[in-house]
């Protein structure tokens, strides 16, 4: 359980990578690698040198191109299979939407279905000029779950996530998926790597109490008012105040140095 060469984990200096590694199939996510992804997540989550995540596919045509359709026959046959598959995801899928560090999603070629719902999972979302971005899921008749809904909704807004689902489009193209909001940047395709490296490798050099505490402080307040942590949020402002990092920060000011973020 939890082993697969199909996802991929690769550190490289404060830089975790998490690989989907099914190109043969365009990276379509099969059922065993939602399983690896818990361990995964814990161990980047768990190594304090990480200080950022990145999600990308492996080969040069997709970044994920949605749920493995090669395996409904026998794994998702009727709702008591899809109930099983739909656990056995979700823990994967909540691993990444739980972990604490800043996660990006480098997305490149096919990004349909599920890839849509992963990179939604992500806190920022870089394109390259090839990426092509849809949800079939009314070609096949299956039924969305409304929590991946209610993501994309919080990003494109009613109408257009609406869009998306009735004309079951999968040519939405990189400039379309910018200007509603689906995506942060577009690259040209030969620059995506390096540019997704620089701009992770920027955010790794940051407080890490800092982004830890503005990354919960965004999640929480997309929750209704009531349902909020706000003695939590409060810790956390308070953590970066009383760290070491804090002190670093304002003595490199000061100095007019980059500061030398610990993460304590």
């Amino acid at each position: 359980m939890g082993q697969t060469d199909k996802v991929l984990l690769q550190k490289d200096g404060g830089i975790g990578w998490i690989v989907f590694n099914q190109p043969e199939k365009r990276n379509a996510v099969s059922l065993e690698m939602w399983e690896a992804m818990p361990d995964h997540v814990r161990d980047l989550s768990a190594d304090p040198d990480i200080r950022v995540v990145v999600l990308r596919g492996a080969g040069d045509q997709a970044f994920v191109a949605g749920a493995d359709i090669s395996q409904f026959k026998e794994r998702r046959r009727n709702m008591a299979d899809q109930e099983e598959y739909s656990r056995i995801s979700a823990r994967g899928s909540q691993a990444l939407a739980t972990l604490e560090k800043p996660l990006l999603a480098m997305i490149h070629g096919f990004c349909i279905g599920g890839g849509v719902g992963i990179a939604l999972t992500c806190d920022i979302r870089i394109a390259s000029d090839d990426a092509r971005f849809g949800i079939p899921a009314a070609r096949l008749g299956l039924g969305y779950h409304y929590k991946g809904m209610e993501k994309l909704m919080a990003l494109v807004g009613p109408s257009v996530t609406k869009e998306i689902f009735f004309t079951a489009r999968t040519d939405w193209s990189a400039p379309e998926a910018l200007r509603m909001g689906l995506i942060n940047q577009v690259v040209p395709k030969a620059e995506l790597e390096a540019f997704t490296r620089k701009y992770a490798e920027r955010i790794a050099q940051n407080a890490p109490l800092t982004v830890r505490s503005a990354k919960a402080t965004v999640d929480q307040l997309q929750k209704p008012a009531p349902d909020r942590d706000l003695a939590m949020l409060d810790k956390l402002i308070a953590d970066c105040f009383n760290s070491e990092d804090y002190q670093e920060g304002v003595r490199a000011f000061g100095e007019k140095r980059r500061p030398q973020f610990k993460g304590r």
